[in-house]
């Protein structure tokens, strides 16, 4: 395997600091952090992006996500290990992440469950962890970037 090309964020050299400035903010908005590591992992499986979905897995892991949360993410509503917080973020990420699947994407049942559990600035946390996300996904799964080659 190798990838097509280098990572487009990193070839264009003022595109990766911005990206990193909007994940820290989402990291800074008052959502766990286990939390977000479920989503960033979530939302990379859903788009096949193996590079995410391996450094992803990794992050969580050291963020302090069991293995049985991290074996049974993809199929968190079968499963008893997820709080009814997180599976409001997952329930976001994925309708946020699959838009084209369904007329009203993020559906106002959709929302109101999540903000149910997360104020303004937590939505907003998790809104732009789960667009930064879809970014990374797009630009790896597009030029193939390999899994673990970025250490």
């Amino acid at each position: 395997m190798r990838s097509r090309m280098r990572n487009p964020a990193v070839v264009l050299s003022g595109a990766m600091q911005p990206i990193q400035e909007i994940m820290r903010a989402a990291q800074s908005g008052g959502v766990d952090g286990q939390t977000l590591e479920l989503v960033h992992l979530r939302v990379s499986q859903i788009n096949g992006c193996s590079a995410c979905v391996d450094s992803g897995a990794k992050t969580a892991r050291k963020s302090g996500v069991s293995d049985e949360r991290l074996a049974t993410v993809a199929v968190w509503r079968e499963t008893p290990y997820f709080t009814e917080e997180e599976r409001a973020a997952l329930l976001l990420a994925e309708a946020a992440t699959r838009l084209a699947d369904r007329p009203d994407a993020v559906s106002d049942e959709v929302w109101d469950t999540a903000a149910t559990y997360f104020d303004e600035n937590q939505l907003a946390a998790l809104v732009l962890m789960i667009g930064v996300t879809n970014l990374f996904n797009r630009l790896n799964a597009t030029t193939r970037q390999i899994a673990g080659a970025w250490g």
